[in-house]
């Protein structure tokens, strides 16, 4: 899985090569995209890579909900028409389209009041999937509206993978139209936990979208199971992931249809957009700095993230952070199983996100028990750089991690990851050595609360120990590029690889 370029290239044959343009149209649909929307990762990547393909010469076409805080933050957002949108065979629902901009891009909306724009979160419990089989079939009537036929269309995790079934069934318009479906986080496959489901009424894939609807059953539709059968290319965000996504422990039960299209899946290492993560020109951390000489401003930050957090403002003890989503999947029960004994050791640590309740809960209890030593802030973007600049080590035990991107962004501000050897955490960490100064984090093989506990000690005795070795670390680390620039070029090769295979799935040879 790791020879993505040979991969597609071997299958890029030239009489294939003859169909494919130089410069690719490409419609990437999506639930969320940055600065509109954004609950997690999602959002950076969908705004991202958009944008380091138009500086490749492509066209790119987002679409993406229009959700309440869109719509009221966002005022400038026109509305550009309407359509009504078959949902099946005699029911069909009014789409109303917007446009906008971002980079220098041109975004388009899909709204039906009672679907996105009236309800005050992106995602909410009920009709989930109601919501987003609409959304899927408004994106293509969407891009009829707009007279466009698109060479590929992305589709970004679950709430968008109907679409290549839709394509794929589609015999006019979109003929000709390839489909990647794109697998950000393979436990959400639908509106809600499709484990919930009793095995009975879990969708088999056997009945189609639309006669699961008209029978009353579109909650049942796994739109993932979807995507994976009927997309021409299927991708993940990290080469390790999409290894590991064809095995029971990681497949989330769908890593038999997976292993059925092995040879369509490619993982691809997300990036960072430097612009937004620069520790030299970020606004909004308390002194900026690069890598010439950059544990002054370190120090300078640290000192400010411990006043923010009313911890101590000690130099002689490492500050670890952490910037999550608070699941799970993050690791979190293997923190809170050892942070009695965490606790002991001469640290402080800083945990800045949201999530589920529980955890909360404990995390705030927790920090009344060791006040000069843990500090819990509920997410705010506005300091989240603050923790990366701030913090000297950043932890990342995640059970699973299909990329990541903190630890991509900590490297960026010189905090040191200390992870779980696990998905794209494997891809882009490796262990630090201090015999031989190779690695550029801390890392732990087994998922073990115990293993965890003794590399974010040994990560803070190398830090204890400082000097010119932990010095040349923090610059190697903020030297290790990236961005989207190698992510984009391999998504263009992904692209073309997915228009050959559907030009060969149609027996189109030259």
């Amino acid at each position: 899985m790791g020879g993505v370029f040979r991969a597609i290239r071997d299958i890029l044959t030239p009489e294939y090569m003859l169909h494919i343009p130089e410069k690719l149209t490409v419609a990437s649909v999506s639930a969320e995209l940055t600065p509109f929307s954004k609950t997690g990762g999602l959002g950076e990547v969908t705004r991202a890579l958009p944008r380091a393909l138009r500086d490749r010469g492509h066209q790119v076409i987002p679409i993406v909900p229009l959700h309440k805080k869109t719509r009221i933050n966002h005022p400038d957002i026109e509305r550009i028409g309407e359509d009504n949108v078959k949902l099946f065979e005699g029911l069909s629902h009014k789409a109303i389209f917007y446009r906008g901009s971002f980079d220098h891009i041109p975004i388009y909306f899909i709204d039906s009041p009672q679907y996105f724009s009236e309800r005050k979160q992106i995602y909410e419990k009920e009709h989930e999937n109601e919501r987003f089989y609409f959304f899927n079939r408004a994106a293509m009537a969407l891009l009829r509206f707009l007279n466009v036929v698109p060479d590929v269309v992305q589709s970004h995790d679950w709430h968008a993978g109907l679409l290549p079934y839709f394509l794929h069934t589609s015999k006019k318009t979109f003929w000709n139209t390839a489909s990647v479906f794109t697998i950000h986080n393979l436990v959400f496959q639908m509106g809600h936990d499709w484990w919930t489901l009793p095995p009975e009424e879990q969708d088999d894939g056997y009945k189609t979208p639309e006669q699961m609807y008209e029978i009353g059953q579109v909650e049942r539709i796994n739109f993932a199971l979807r995507g994976i059968r009927h997309a021409d290319a299927i991708s993940t965000v990290s080469e390790q992931h999409a290894k590991e996504i064809l095995t029971k422990k990681f497949g989330e039960q769908l890593h038999g249809e997976l292993r059925k299209r092995k040879d369509d899946l490619f993982g691809i290492v997300n990036g960072v957009n430097y612009d937004t993560y620069n520790p030299a020109s970020d606004p909004g951390i308390a002194q900026q700095y690069d890598l010439i000489d950059p544990l002054p401003g370190k120090a300078a930050n640290k000192a400010a993230l411990q006043r923010l957090c009313r911890l101590p403002e000690r130099n002689d003890v490492p500050v670890v952070g952490m910037v999550s989503r608070i699941t799970e999947q993050k690791g979190f029960d293997l923190l809170l199983e050892v942070m009695d004994t965490l606790m002991r050791l001469k640290l402080q640590l800083v945990i800045l996100g949201s999530g589920h309740e529980e955890y909360e809960r404990r995390f705030r209890e927790l920090r009344r028990t060791y006040r000069d030593r843990f500090s819990y802030l509920a997410w705010d973007p506005k300091i989240e750089t603050q923790v990366y600049a701030g913090s000297d080590l950043f932890l990342m035990p995640s059970r699973f991690e299909p990329c990541g991107l903190g630890q991509l962004i900590s490297l960026r501000y010189g905090s040191i990851p200390v992870v779980h050897a696990v998905g794209g955490l494997s891809d882009t960490i490796t262990d630090f050595n201090p015999r031989t100064g190779r690695g550029n984090g801390f890392v732990f093989t087994e998922y073990d609360p115990k293993l965890m506990l003794a590399t974010v000690t040994r990560a803070a005795e190398n830090w204890m120990r400082g000097g010119e070795q932990w010095e040349r670390l923090v610059k190697k680390s903020m030297r290790k590029v990236y961005s989207w620039d190698i992510p984009a070029q391999r998504y263009v090769s992904l692209f073309r690889h997915a228009i050959a295979r559907h030009a060969e799935n149609r027996g189109e040879k030259s």
